[in-house]
Protein backbone atom coordinates (compact mmCIF):
# COMPACT_ATOMS: atom_id res chain seq x y z
CA UNK A 1 0.00 0.00 0.00
CA UNK A 2 1.23 3.75 -0.68
CA UNK A 3 0.92 5.90 1.92
CA UNK A 4 -2.83 8.45 1.36
CA UNK A 5 -1.79 12.03 -0.01
CA UNK A 6 -4.10 12.83 -2.74
CA UNK A 7 -7.08 10.44 -3.39
CA UNK A 8 -7.74 8.10 -5.73
CA UNK A 9 -10.95 7.72 -7.22
CA UNK A 10 -12.15 4.87 -8.72
CA UNK A 11 -14.88 4.67 -11.52
CA UNK A 12 -16.57 1.48 -12.25
CA UNK A 13 -19.64 -0.24 -13.73
CA UNK A 14 -21.19 -2.02 -17.01
CA UNK A 15 -20.20 -0.55 -20.33
CA UNK A 16 -22.42 2.09 -21.85
CA UNK A 17 -23.65 3.26 -18.41
CA UNK A 18 -21.93 6.70 -17.97
CA UNK A 19 -18.57 6.43 -16.50
CA UNK A 20 -16.98 8.61 -19.00
CA UNK A 21 -19.43 11.42 -18.33
CA UNK A 22 -19.41 10.85 -14.61
CA UNK A 23 -15.35 11.14 -14.63
CA UNK A 24 -15.53 14.97 -16.01
CA UNK A 25 -18.09 15.89 -13.34
CA UNK A 26 -16.36 14.83 -10.86
CA UNK A 27 -12.94 16.43 -11.65
CA UNK A 28 -14.66 19.48 -12.37
CA UNK A 29 -16.80 19.32 -8.76
CA UNK A 30 -13.65 18.93 -7.02
CA UNK A 31 -11.92 21.65 -8.86
CA UNK A 32 -14.43 24.14 -8.12
CA UNK A 33 -13.48 23.19 -4.25
CA UNK A 34 -10.13 23.80 -5.00
CA UNK A 35 -8.77 19.96 -5.68
CA UNK A 36 -7.34 19.54 -9.18
CA UNK A 37 -7.86 15.92 -10.62
CA UNK A 38 -6.77 13.95 -13.37
CA UNK A 39 -8.39 11.05 -15.43
CA UNK A 40 -6.96 7.71 -15.57
CA UNK A 41 -7.99 5.00 -18.15
CA UNK A 42 -8.91 1.26 -16.91
CA UNK A 43 -10.82 -0.19 -20.33
CA UNK A 44 -8.48 -2.71 -22.09
CA UNK A 45 -9.32 -1.34 -25.29
CA UNK A 46 -8.92 2.23 -25.06
CA UNK A 47 -5.35 1.57 -24.36
CA UNK A 48 -5.13 1.25 -28.40
CA UNK A 49 -4.69 4.03 -30.55
CA UNK A 50 -7.18 4.64 -33.36
CA UNK A 51 -9.89 1.84 -31.80
CA UNK A 52 -12.25 5.28 -30.97
CA UNK A 53 -15.63 4.33 -32.15
CA UNK A 54 -15.99 0.76 -31.28
CA UNK A 55 -14.45 1.87 -27.17
CA UNK A 56 -16.99 4.92 -26.99
CA UNK A 57 -13.61 6.60 -26.42
CA UNK A 58 -14.10 10.18 -25.66
CA UNK A 59 -12.78 12.98 -27.90
CA UNK A 60 -10.08 15.06 -26.77
CA UNK A 61 -12.24 17.97 -27.79
CA UNK A 62 -14.48 16.38 -25.42
CA UNK A 63 -12.33 16.35 -22.58
CA UNK A 64 -12.93 19.76 -20.89
CA UNK A 65 -9.17 20.45 -20.63
CA UNK A 66 -9.26 17.67 -18.04
CA UNK A 67 -5.53 15.80 -18.39
CA UNK A 68 -6.54 12.36 -19.39
CA UNK A 69 -3.83 9.24 -19.21
CA UNK A 70 -3.06 5.98 -20.67
CA UNK A 71 -5.79 6.40 -23.78
CA UNK A 72 -3.76 5.81 -26.98
CA UNK A 73 -0.71 3.70 -25.12
CA UNK A 74 -0.46 0.77 -27.53
CA UNK A 75 -0.94 0.14 -31.13
CA UNK A 76 -3.52 -2.40 -32.42
CA UNK A 77 -1.16 -4.67 -32.90
CA UNK A 78 0.39 -4.82 -29.35
CA UNK A 79 -0.53 -7.10 -26.84
CA UNK A 80 -2.13 -5.85 -23.78
CA UNK A 81 -1.87 -7.37 -20.26
CA UNK A 82 -2.80 -6.99 -16.88
CA UNK A 83 0.58 -7.62 -15.97
CA UNK A 84 1.67 -4.97 -17.88
CA UNK A 85 -0.55 -2.68 -17.23
CA UNK A 86 -0.59 -2.90 -13.36
CA UNK A 87 3.30 -1.18 -12.87
CA UNK A 88 2.42 1.34 -15.71
CA UNK A 89 -1.09 2.51 -14.17
CA UNK A 90 0.58 2.67 -10.83
CA UNK A 91 3.12 4.60 -11.15
CA UNK A 92 0.95 6.88 -13.64
CA UNK A 93 -1.53 7.50 -10.88
CA UNK A 94 1.76 8.17 -8.30
CA UNK A 95 2.85 10.69 -10.46
CA UNK A 96 -0.69 12.33 -10.35
CA UNK A 97 -0.64 12.55 -6.60
CA UNK A 98 2.55 13.35 -6.17
CA UNK A 99 2.18 16.74 -8.36
CA UNK A 100 -0.75 17.16 -5.50
CA UNK A 101 -4.09 16.39 -7.44
CA UNK A 102 -6.38 13.42 -7.36
CA UNK A 103 -6.14 10.41 -9.63
CA UNK A 104 -9.32 9.45 -11.27
CA UNK A 105 -9.41 5.97 -12.48
CA UNK A 106 -12.33 5.16 -14.77
CA UNK A 107 -13.28 1.78 -17.04
CA UNK A 108 -14.92 -1.42 -16.88
CA UNK A 109 -11.84 -3.98 -17.48
CA UNK A 110 -12.74 -5.66 -13.97
CA UNK A 111 -8.83 -7.62 -13.55
CA UNK A 112 -7.31 -4.14 -15.03
CA UNK A 113 -9.40 -1.98 -12.53
CA UNK A 114 -8.49 -4.57 -9.92
CA UNK A 115 -4.99 -4.50 -10.36
CA UNK A 116 -4.50 -0.51 -10.04
CA UNK A 117 -6.65 -0.56 -6.76
CA UNK A 118 -5.92 -3.82 -5.00
CA UNK A 119 -2.53 -5.04 -3.63
CA UNK A 120 -2.32 -8.28 -5.16
CA UNK A 121 0.24 -9.87 -7.80
CA UNK A 122 0.17 -11.53 -10.97
CA UNK A 123 1.71 -14.78 -11.96
CA UNK A 124 5.33 -15.05 -13.20
CA UNK A 125 5.84 -14.51 -17.12
CA UNK A 126 8.52 -15.41 -19.26
CA UNK A 127 8.86 -14.28 -22.80
CA UNK A 128 10.98 -16.96 -24.28
CA UNK A 129 9.25 -20.00 -22.31
CA UNK A 130 5.84 -18.31 -24.39
CA UNK A 131 7.49 -17.91 -27.24
CA UNK A 132 8.66 -22.12 -27.13
CA UNK A 133 4.89 -22.98 -26.49
CA UNK A 134 3.60 -20.59 -28.73
CA UNK A 135 5.77 -22.34 -31.48
CA UNK A 136 4.44 -25.80 -30.06
CA UNK A 137 0.92 -24.56 -30.17
CA UNK A 138 1.39 -23.59 -33.80
CA UNK A 139 3.27 -27.23 -34.73
CA UNK A 140 0.64 -29.41 -32.96
CA UNK A 141 -2.50 -27.59 -31.85
CA UNK A 142 -4.00 -27.02 -28.13
CA UNK A 143 -4.00 -30.81 -27.02
CA UNK A 144 -0.26 -31.80 -26.42
CA UNK A 145 -0.41 -28.47 -24.19
CA UNK A 146 -3.34 -29.47 -22.48
CA UNK A 147 -1.81 -32.93 -21.58
CA UNK A 148 1.52 -31.62 -20.54
CA UNK A 149 -0.94 -28.61 -18.32
CA UNK A 150 -2.71 -31.48 -16.56
CA UNK A 151 0.41 -33.05 -15.14
CA UNK A 152 2.02 -29.96 -13.96
CA UNK A 153 -1.43 -28.30 -12.80
CA UNK A 154 -4.59 -30.36 -13.05
CA UNK A 155 -7.16 -27.75 -11.40
CA UNK A 156 -5.83 -25.14 -13.89
CA UNK A 157 -6.07 -27.79 -16.60
CA UNK A 158 -9.85 -28.48 -15.53
CA UNK A 159 -10.55 -24.85 -15.61
CA UNK A 160 -9.02 -23.32 -18.69
CA UNK A 161 -10.80 -22.65 -21.50
CA UNK A 162 -9.69 -24.94 -24.15
CA UNK A 163 -11.38 -22.98 -26.69
CA UNK A 164 -8.93 -19.91 -26.35
CA UNK A 165 -5.33 -21.06 -27.09
CA UNK A 166 -3.77 -18.07 -25.71
CA UNK A 167 -5.17 -19.11 -22.12
CA UNK A 168 -4.00 -22.64 -22.71
CA UNK A 169 -0.47 -21.26 -23.47
CA UNK A 170 -0.53 -19.16 -20.49
CA UNK A 171 -1.52 -21.39 -17.81
CA UNK A 172 0.73 -23.82 -19.06
CA UNK A 173 3.43 -21.01 -19.09
CA UNK A 174 2.56 -20.32 -15.30
CA UNK A 175 3.07 -24.11 -14.08
CA UNK A 176 5.92 -24.81 -16.21
CA UNK A 177 7.51 -21.33 -13.86
CA UNK A 178 6.29 -22.84 -10.62
CA UNK A 179 2.92 -20.29 -9.93
CA UNK A 180 -0.46 -20.57 -10.22
CA UNK A 181 -3.20 -19.99 -13.18
CA UNK A 182 -5.76 -19.57 -10.86
CA UNK A 183 -5.35 -16.07 -10.08
CA UNK A 184 -8.53 -14.01 -8.40
CA UNK A 185 -8.98 -11.77 -6.56
CA UNK A 186 -8.52 -11.97 -3.24
CA UNK A 187 -12.29 -12.05 -0.69
CA UNK A 188 -10.73 -9.04 1.39
CA UNK A 189 -8.01 -7.37 -0.82
CA UNK A 190 -6.23 -4.91 0.84
CA UNK A 191 -6.05 -1.39 -0.92
CA UNK A 192 -3.03 0.17 -2.85
CA UNK A 193 -3.30 3.57 -1.98
CA UNK A 194 -4.54 4.58 1.38
CA UNK A 195 -7.08 6.66 0.66
CA UNK A 196 -9.46 5.24 -2.17
CA UNK A 197 -13.00 6.05 -3.03
CA UNK A 198 -14.97 3.66 -5.23
CA UNK A 199 -18.10 4.83 -6.89
CA UNK A 200 -20.18 2.35 -8.85
CA UNK A 201 -22.66 3.83 -12.16
CA UNK A 202 -25.44 1.36 -11.87
CA UNK A 203 -28.40 1.40 -14.57
CA UNK A 204 -31.35 -1.26 -14.62
CA UNK A 205 -31.07 -3.90 -16.85
CA UNK A 206 -34.02 -3.28 -18.42
CA UNK A 207 -33.10 0.43 -19.45
CA UNK A 208 -29.16 -0.89 -20.09
CA UNK A 209 -29.59 -3.41 -22.70
CA UNK A 210 -32.19 -1.16 -25.49
CA UNK A 211 -28.88 0.80 -24.64
CA UNK A 212 -26.19 -0.93 -25.33
CA UNK A 213 -28.05 -2.11 -28.68
CA UNK A 214 -28.62 1.22 -29.67
CA UNK A 215 -25.08 2.05 -29.23
CA UNK A 216 -23.95 -0.74 -31.18
CA UNK A 217 -25.71 0.34 -34.36
CA UNK A 218 -24.62 3.35 -33.72
CA UNK A 219 -21.23 2.47 -34.02
CA UNK A 220 -21.52 1.25 -37.53
CA UNK A 221 -23.50 4.56 -38.51
CA UNK A 222 -20.70 6.74 -37.26
CA UNK A 223 -18.20 4.37 -39.52
CA UNK A 224 -16.75 2.03 -37.77
CA UNK A 225 -16.27 0.01 -40.81
CA UNK A 226 -14.05 2.60 -41.98
CA UNK A 227 -11.91 2.68 -38.62
CA UNK A 228 -11.13 -0.91 -38.88
CA UNK A 229 -10.52 -0.57 -42.27
CA UNK A 230 -7.71 1.97 -41.66
CA UNK A 231 -6.37 -0.10 -38.51
CA UNK A 232 -5.76 -3.35 -40.84
CA UNK A 233 -2.06 -1.74 -41.95
CA UNK A 234 -1.26 -1.04 -38.24
CA UNK A 235 -1.89 -4.65 -37.29
CA UNK A 236 -5.54 -5.09 -35.51
CA UNK A 237 -5.28 -8.53 -37.61
CA UNK A 238 -2.69 -10.30 -36.10
CA UNK A 239 -2.87 -7.99 -32.68
CA UNK A 240 -3.37 -10.86 -29.89
CA UNK A 241 -5.91 -8.58 -27.93
CA UNK A 242 -7.37 -5.73 -30.56
CA UNK A 243 -8.97 -8.36 -32.97
CA UNK A 244 -10.59 -10.14 -30.44
CA UNK A 245 -12.15 -7.02 -28.90
CA UNK A 246 -15.97 -6.74 -29.14
CA UNK A 247 -17.40 -5.23 -31.89
CA UNK A 248 -14.04 -4.86 -34.07
CA UNK A 249 -13.83 -8.86 -34.58
CA UNK A 250 -17.36 -8.65 -35.99
CA UNK A 251 -16.28 -5.81 -38.36
CA UNK A 252 -13.26 -7.37 -39.48
CA UNK A 253 -15.20 -10.56 -40.38
CA UNK A 254 -17.56 -8.24 -41.96
CA UNK A 255 -15.01 -6.85 -44.02
CA UNK A 256 -13.29 -10.44 -44.50
CA UNK A 257 -16.60 -11.59 -46.43
CA UNK A 258 -17.69 -14.09 -43.12
CA UNK A 259 -20.57 -12.12 -41.87
CA UNK A 260 -22.87 -9.62 -43.45
CA UNK A 261 -23.67 -6.34 -41.52
CA UNK A 262 -26.80 -7.57 -39.82
CA UNK A 263 -25.22 -10.20 -38.58
CA UNK A 264 -22.07 -8.68 -37.49
CA UNK A 265 -24.26 -6.27 -35.54
CA UNK A 266 -26.28 -8.56 -33.49
CA UNK A 267 -23.14 -10.82 -32.93
CA UNK A 268 -21.62 -8.10 -31.41
CA UNK A 269 -25.28 -6.95 -29.72
CA UNK A 270 -25.14 -10.55 -28.09
CA UNK A 271 -21.06 -10.17 -26.80
CA UNK A 272 -21.63 -6.74 -25.56
CA UNK A 273 -24.94 -7.85 -23.25
CA UNK A 274 -23.32 -10.70 -22.16
CA UNK A 275 -19.91 -8.54 -21.27
CA UNK A 276 -21.82 -6.53 -19.26
CA UNK A 277 -23.30 -9.13 -17.50
CA UNK A 278 -19.79 -10.25 -16.41
CA UNK A 279 -19.17 -6.46 -15.35
CA UNK A 280 -22.27 -6.30 -12.99
CA UNK A 281 -21.08 -9.25 -10.86
CA UNK A 282 -17.21 -9.07 -11.03
CA UNK A 283 -17.87 -5.19 -9.69
CA UNK A 284 -20.90 -6.21 -7.16
CA UNK A 285 -17.87 -8.23 -5.17
CA UNK A 286 -16.04 -5.02 -4.79
CA UNK A 287 -16.87 -3.66 -0.82
CA UNK A 288 -17.62 -0.38 0.03
CA UNK A 289 -18.83 0.93 -3.15
CA UNK A 290 -20.93 3.85 -3.45
CA UNK A 291 -23.67 2.70 -6.34
CA UNK A 292 -24.32 6.22 -8.06
CA UNK A 293 -27.47 6.73 -10.90
CA UNK A 294 -25.95 8.15 -14.11
CA UNK A 295 -25.72 12.14 -13.75
CA UNK A 296 -25.19 11.31 -9.69
CA UNK A 297 -22.63 13.29 -8.03
CA UNK A 298 -21.23 11.45 -5.06
CA UNK A 299 -20.23 13.21 -1.63
CA UNK A 300 -17.13 14.41 -2.05
CA UNK A 301 -15.47 14.13 1.27
CA UNK A 302 -16.63 10.97 2.28
CA UNK A 303 -14.44 8.18 3.96
CA UNK A 304 -11.90 5.91 1.85
CA UNK A 305 -12.57 2.54 1.29
CA UNK A 306 -11.33 0.22 3.39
Amino acid sequence: MIDAGPRLWVIVGATGTGKSALSLDLAEALAARGRRAEIVNADAMQLYRGMDIGTAKLPEGERRGIPHHLFDALEPAAEATVAWYQPVVRATIAEITARGADAILVGGSGLYVSSAVFDFTFPPRDDAVRAALEAELAAGGTAPLLARLAELDPAAAASVDVRNPRRVVRALEIALLGGSAQTTLPEAPALWHADTRILGVHVDRADLVPRLDQRVETMWEDGLLDEVRGLIPRGIETGPTASRAIGYAQALAQLAGGLGEAEAIAETQALTRRYARRQVSWFKRYRDVSWLAPGELPGLDGPAAS
